[in-house]
This record gives C-alpha cells, sequence and structure tokens, in this order.
C-alpha cells in the first residue's frame, strides 16, 4: 500500500526514531532518516541490514532553519515529495525553575519545540499545494501533564501539543492530517543520556530540593521497571498514526499513559494530578 509513500523522520540515530525509521522501512515506506550528526548513524545502519531494509540517512540539524530548509530541498529535489514528517528530534533536561539557567532552557525549546515548528513550516507548504500530506510529532505524557524536575522539557512538550491542537483543524481542511504521539517510560538511549547529563544539576544540593529529588527518580525508575515501552512498541503507534483514515489527534501508546490522561482531563481543577506527583516526592510513612 506505501511502497510508494515517502516519510521524512527526524532524530533517528537511536531510541524511537531509529526504531521508527526501520519499522516503516519494513511496513513498505521509503524513509529518509535525518540526524544533526550523521557520524552517528552506525546503529541505524545496523538496524537497518539487520532488518533487511534499506534507509536513505542524511544530515537535519533541526535547530537550524538554514539547515532545515537545504535538507528537505534535498530530499524532494533527489528523492520526490515528501508525503509523511514525522517530527522525533528531542533533547531532555532535568531540573526545577530554580536549577536552570537561560542557556540550558533555550537549548530545550530550541530543540524541542522550535524544530519542530521549523521542520513542520518548511514541509507544510510543499503539502499544501500538493493537497495532501501528514504530520506526526513524537511529543510525551509530559506535554499533558506536567512533571516534577522537568519542567523545561514540560514546558516545550506542552508548547509542541498547542501548536500542533491549533494546526490541526486548518490542516485538515488543506488536506493534510495532523496528529501527536505521547509516549510514557521508554528504554531508550536518550532517557539514560538525559540523566546522566542531568546528574549534575541536582547533585549534592542543600537546598530543599536534594531529597525530594531523590525520591521522585527512585520512584520513576520503579514507574519504567513496571510500564516502560521499547521504542519499536512506540514506532508501532507512529505507524498507526500515520495510515488510520482519518487518523486522531492524539495517540497515547500504553495503558499507564492513558489512565494518567483520564486523570487530568476527569478533573478540571487538576488538583489530583499534583497529589499524584506529589505523592512521589514524599518520604515513605514508617
Amino acid at each position: 500500500m506505501h511502497m510508494d509513500r515517502r516519510v521524512l523522520i527526524t532524530g533517528t540515530s537511536s531510541g524511537i526514531g531509529l526504531a521508527t525509521a526501520v519499522h516503516l522501512a519494513q511496513a513498505g515506506w521509503q524513509v529518509v532518516a535525518t540526524m544533526r550528526d550523521t557520524s552517528r548513524r552506525a546503529s541505524l545502519d545496523a538496524a537497518a541490514r539487520a532488518a533487511g531494509v534499506g534507509v536513505d540517512v542524511r544530515p537535519l540539524d533541526v535547530t537550524s532553519v538554514a539547515a532545515i530548509e537545504d535538507s528537505i530541498a534535498g530530499v524532494e529535489r533527489d528523492c520526490g515529495p515528501i508525503d509523511a514528517l514525522v517530527n522525533n528530534a528531542g533533547a531532555g533536561r532535568v531540573g526545577s525553575v530554580e536549577h536552570l539557567d537561560d542557556a540550558a532552557v533555550r537549548q530545550v525549546m530550541d530543540t524541542n519545540f522550535f524544530g519542530v515548528w521549523n521542520v513542520t513550516r518548511a514541509v507544510l507548504p510543499r503539502m499544501r499545494a500538493r493537497g495532501r500530506g501528514r504530520v506526526v510529532t513524537v511529543t510525551s505524557i509530559g506535554g499533558l501533564i506536567g512533571q516534577p524536575f522537568n519542567d523545561a522539557y514540560c514546558a516545550a512538550k506542552f508548547a509542541v501539543e498547542g501548536m500542533m491542537e491549533a494546526l490541526a483543524p486548518v490542516a485538515r481542511e488543506l488536506g493534510i492530517h495532523v496528529s501527536v504521539v505521547e509516549p510514557g517510560p521508554v528504554h531508550t538511549n536518550f532517557v539514560q543520556a538525559t540523566r546522566q547529563a542531568s546528574a549534575d544539576v541536582l547533585a549534592g544540593r542543600q537546598d530543599g530540593y536534594d531529597a525530594m529529588a531523590a525520591r521522585y527518580f527512585e520512584r520513576s525508575r520503579e514507574t519504567f521497571a513496571t510500564h516502560g515501552q521499547t521504542g519499536a512498541d512506540v514506532a508501532a503507534v507512529i505507524q498507526q498514526a500515520l495510515v488510520d483514515d482519518p487518523p486522531h489527534l492524539r495517540y497515547l501508546t500504553s495503558p499507564y499513559v492513558t489512565a494518567l490522561a483520564r486523570r487530568k482531563y476527569a478533573d478540571v481543577t487538576g488538583d489530583g494530578i499534583v497529589e499524584v506527583f506529589a505523592a512521589r516526592l514524599k518520604a515513605p510513612r514508617s
């Protein structure tokens, strides 16, 4: 069905992006797999070989408007029209408002929000001219529910959710379908790298945060152990968003994420969700 379909995916050097590139290639899509630094393509190449598929790997730095335009123009020149875009590139940073300086917050926003904004803005005129297209963006449960010590990350993901929800009805009138895919805990190198890079932010603080952070991250590890998914699990949901006719606006990737979202939407005050996460900061009762 999709042998003549072409999909561009951002952030494919590891994790969800890598799994999605291989999964869609196996499903018959012509995959253009992009990443900021193509010297990091070895894992994707190995996974594609193991699956018996080929992908077209190209550089794309989502924080550079010029690089985005050059990359997309090059894909359409060399390969043909982009039928679908999967916005997956992302950056994480742990810390509450007091812990992160402006440079750290801007780095998270530049990748997670402006990167999505600018790549989407680059493909939309081309899709609009053809009267068809799909834009699927990987956000997070952190784009629906704010979570402790993820202030900048959740802010960026909330912004993407608002952007896509606002865009969806307008795009649909132009023949373009917009969806967001919202994973919860996923076992990827992205999560490990974020934890490692953020360790110094919270380590050894004596300002009232350190004990809360230690308890929260311990409970987060328990959540990952119980509810964590694989990149392949999320890739299957992304494929569903690409083939559903018509697609939903939102795709939640697990029962755990769905239960949290239902709890939030059922309580317009927001108090229930605050209590859920406040409980993860408290010391267990003896």
